[in-house]
């Protein structure tokens, strides 16, 4: 789950890590009214949406006093901001981060994320702040210091403070750096992050570290345990398919393809997908509908796919082991029939009950074309759709 900047700077706040002063504006007034309560010379007017790349994208700006920062939000709120992240669809500005400007003398890049390689949580640092860290990993990946965390004992104090001086910072700001550090961590162990990324970290002419920006995302999984994180969801930035499949415990990943598919298992969805792929189509969404599915979460299923107007065809892809191939079956032709079926469908059925799922299709009289493996299936729909386009 991702939160704003706004969000993440509040959640660091607890955990001792020091942020800009600021807050949360809906409005052309609100804004104006913020920036009158900081009372700074210089304050910054800033774009909140789920997605990185604002500032280039124009979602940043710089006020030198209430008529720019009034100039600004109206500008801003409303406006649709295009990101390397956001796609060409871009998402639309409804509130803004309304936030003290800092003396910066120099950024840096200080993130946290769990290498799957290692099993453990990785502490990244580089001296190359303000910068995409994959620009960074491209041009120089010499300058990202990695420091490897035992999840035993936690980030050392001698971890941190090897990083701090192996990226540059000033040797009298070491402890508060550390201590930045150290904070950073603690939130990101304690929310059950799965990154947790300051980009930039700055030392201020005052002598103060502090995270300009802030990036946090959260293990879907492990949400049960943070009502307080749950709150701070925002339905607006999401998917409203990926909205409507959580409800039903569903993991469904909306993609760019015209190819639905509905599978169980992550393995095997992903399998699905390559093969898709492999025979020329383009997947349209990963959804897994799990291992103990009901009839009426595969109905659920099927109708979030079928209300994508991206979808020209759909893939059923079901190894039945744990879930009963008649199951599926059912659910596919109740979906079917409360939707109204009017693309082409195929379905592998294999495992649990296979017999029984195939008469259940065979039997509803709709038009379902059944597929003997993985691999006529990709083939089969590949061929329906690219014959109906």
């Amino acid at each position: 789950m991702n939160i704003h900047e706004y969000q993440g700077k509040e959640v660091l706040r607890q955990f001792g890590v020091v942020v800009p002063r600021g807050k949360v504006a809906y409005s052309v007034e609100e804004a104006v009214q913020v920036a009158e309560e900081l009372g700074t010379p210089i304050t910054v007017v800033k774009a909140q949406i789920h997605a990185g790349g604002r500032g280039k994208a124009g979602g940043v700006k710089i006020a030198r006093s209430l008529e720019d920062v009034r100039v600004y939000a109206q500008e801003l709120l409303g406006k649709v901001l295009i990101t390397h992240q956001t796609g060409p669809v871009g998402k639309e500005v409804k509130r803004l981060l309304i936030e003290e400007g800092c003396d910066i003398r120099k950024e840096y890049y200080i993130g946290l994320v769990v290498d799957r390689t290692t099993g453990r949580v990785v502490l990244m640092g580089s001296e190359e702040g303000g910068t995409e860290i994959e620009e960074v990993a491209a041009r120089t990946p010499e300058k990202i210091i990695k420091e490897i965390i035992d999840p035993a004992l936690g980030l050392q104090v001698f971890q941190a403070r090897r990083l701090a001086y192996a990226i540059g910072i000033p040797p009298e700001l070491v402890n508060k750096a550390v201590r930045f550090m150290t904070g950073l961590y603690n939130a990101f162990i304690s929310k059950d992050c799965s990154i947790a990324e300051i980009n930039p970290l700055v030392v201020t002419g005052d002598g103060e570290v502090m995270a300009l920006d802030a990036k946090l995302n959260f293990d879907d999984n492990a949400l049960f345990r943070h009502k307080d994180i749950q709150l701070l969801r925002d339905l607006d930035e999401e998917d409203e398919k990926e909205i409507q499949a959580s409800k039903y415990e569903l993991s469904y990943i909306a993609l760019d393809g015209n190819i639905g598919c509905m599978v169980n298992g992550a393995g095997l969805a992903m399998a699905t997908m390559d093969i898709i792929h492999y025979y020329g189509g383009e997947p349209a969404n990963f959804l897994d509908v799990g291992g103990g599915a009901t009839a009426e979460k595969v109905t659920e299923a099927f109708k979030i796919i079928l209300s994508d107007d991206q979808v020209k065809g759909i893939f059923v892809n079901i190894f039945g082991g744990i879930m009963r191939c008649d199951v599926i079956a059912d659910g596919i032709v109740q979906a079917a029939r409360d939707v109204g079926l009017d693309r082409p469908l195929v379905v592998r059925l294999e495992g649990t009950n296979v017999e029984l799922g195939k008469k259940l299709l065979h039997d509803s009289g709709l038009p379902i074309i059944t597929a003997d493996s993985m691999a006529d299936g990709a083939q089969k729909i590949v061929g329906e759709v690219k014959r109906a386009s």
